[in-house]
């Protein structure tokens, strides 16, 4: 396997020193720019590292692919016996999460981070599995793929063409304790897929033309780096200086949610980018004025701001609806109690010809606001 691993790669003695020092799990994940480039591989070989010192550890759930290097890896690792279940007709294979637990192992190795569970298990995700498992006090190893961060999903689709349907909220990887960037060269990835060592022979020339071209890999690659640059700068930061005070030096964002935006969720995944790079908390904010009340609102509106605001706090965002006459004061009075230095606004769609003799909303959280940092989405 010739997987480049990146040179902050932490071994298996630093996740062994980690997890000897804490009871409640902790979370490693092995992350990639897409299939193929040796995440799997990569964590079961740490799995037997941490065996031959004596930790004991399972195999809660790997998915080799039919890839005979991967399945090689197992070896001797124990492996926690999978659930089996019927949906549409088609036996199926999920980890037995409570088999998992039962057996209590120190480290379980838990393969797609980001998979959709059937309907009749006992999470709908996996990643719901994963955070089982550690507050249970098990450690885990963990793989994904870059594609699969929920404040991406838009960046993703323009860059690739492609609609990633499996998500993961970002906290998750926020709170993760380490991240190793597997990676591979484009060239070498687009090898391996001729080589029918990703996919099979009749789904390579479709893969090689769409989600595996050079500039799709070259792209997911640098995000990749990118996203492990963001999660080790951090991590040093947190090392300097407790929480409260990287709040007070990074400050805090906000969002201003409207029930009239025609794609919230780009704002969200805007905000959750940006509180990620800050390493600062944020804040999705809604005013609810009189026009909006319940009684005046239809129905697909009032869906629209209950959905955003639960995708808010998927991402990770603390939900606030405040209800006001006037939307740019309750924002600016927000502001000021909550100490928020970065806001995200919604650009302003069409206007009656009326409002063009008035202020903007930004203009307005300008005004009143002039040192704020203000991002127009």
């Amino acid at each position: 396997m010739n997987a480049e691993i990146s040179s902050v790669r932490p071994n298996a003695e630093d996740f062994l020193s980690i997890i000897r020092r804490q009871r409640l799990g902790k979370l490693k994940i092995y992350l990639g720019p897409c299939a193929g480039v040796g995440k799997t591989y990569a964590m079961l070989r740490e799995g037997h590292r941490l065996k031959e010192q004596g930790i004991d550890v399972v195999v809660g759930y790997v998915e080799p692919h039919d890839r005979p290097e991967t399945t090689s890896q197992i070896g001797n690792l124990e492996i926690i016996p999978q659930r089996l279940t019927s949906y549409h007709g088609i036996t199926l294979r999920e980890m037995d999460i409570s088999a998992v637990i039962r057996r209590k192992p120190t480290v379980a190795l838990v393969d797609e981070l980001a998979h959709t569970n059937v309907p009749d298990s006992k999470n709908p995700k996996r990643y719901e599995d994963v955070k089982e498992l550690l507050e249970a006090g098990i450690h885990v190893i963990t793989t994904v793929n870059i594609q699969h961060f929920e404040s991406l999903y838009n960046f993703v689709e323009e860059a690739t063409g492609v609609r990633v349907k499996e998500r993961i909220p970002d906290e998750i990887i926020a709170d993760a304790d380490q991240i190793v960037n597997i990676d591979l060269p484009a060239e070498d990835l687009q090898e391996r897929l001729n080589g029918g060592k990703i996919y099979p022979k009749e789904r390579i020339e479709t893969a090689l033309e769409n989600f595996f071209s050079h500039k799709n890999l070259t792209w997911l690659r640098e995000m990749t780096f990118t996203e492990t640059a963001n999660f080790l700068n951090r991590q040093q930061r947190k090392k300097k200086q407790d929480q409260e005070t990287q709040v007070n030096v990074l400050g805090q964002v906000m969002v201003a949610i409207s029930s009239l935006g025609p794609r919230p969720e780009r704002l969200l995944r805007k905000t959750a980018r940006l509180a990620v790079q800050l390493n600062a908390p944020w804040y999705a904010v809604y005013v609810r004025t009189p026009q909006e009340s319940v009684v005046r609102m239809d129905a697909a509106a009032q869906r629209q701001i209950a959905d955003t605001l639960e995708t808010a706090q998927k991402m990770g965002g603390l939900v606030i609806s405040l209800r006001h006459k006037n939307v740019s004061q309750a924002l600016v009075t927000f502001a000021r109690e909550y100490g928020i230095t970065h806001m995200v606004l919604g650009r302003t769609g069409k206007k009656h010809f009326w409002e063009y003799f008035s202020p903007t909303l930004y203009e307005q959280v300008l005004s009143a606001l002039p040192d704020m940092d203000l991002f127009i989405v």
